[in-house]
């Protein structure tokens, strides 16, 4: 079953935090990740520094292996130095799909 990460957080440093995130997508990419889909970066359109990534897998056992990953450990340490807050998670599974 295919599983989506969210990661939540507020910062006034988004643009060393797109930085950041280009590089970490990168890496997953340059280390052919097994599982990984790609990143998606969204903007909270009422909360001026609310943001959420969507981290998209195949399957959540490839997920838990990527956040096992050294890599993956200290790309969330340098994340949550430039929140505001810590940056809350989530879990999801895919259940469906809709497409138009």
């Amino acid at each position: 079953m295919a599983f989506i990460q969210t990661v939540s957080f507020t910062t006034s440093r988004i643009e060393e935090m797109k930085e950041l995130l280009d590089g970490f997508n990168g890496q997953q990419g340059d280390a052919q990740v097994r599982g990984f889909r790609g990143l998606k970066l969204l903007k909270d359109r009422d909360n001026e520094d609310a943001f959420l990534v969507l981290a998209d897998f195949v399957s959540y056992g490839l997920a838990m292996e990527n956040s096992a990953r050294p890599e993956t450990d200290a790309f969330a340490k340098r994340m949550a130095e430039m929140t505001d807050e810590p940056p809350t998670f989530g879990n999801y599974d895919i259940i469906n799909e809709y497409t138009p």
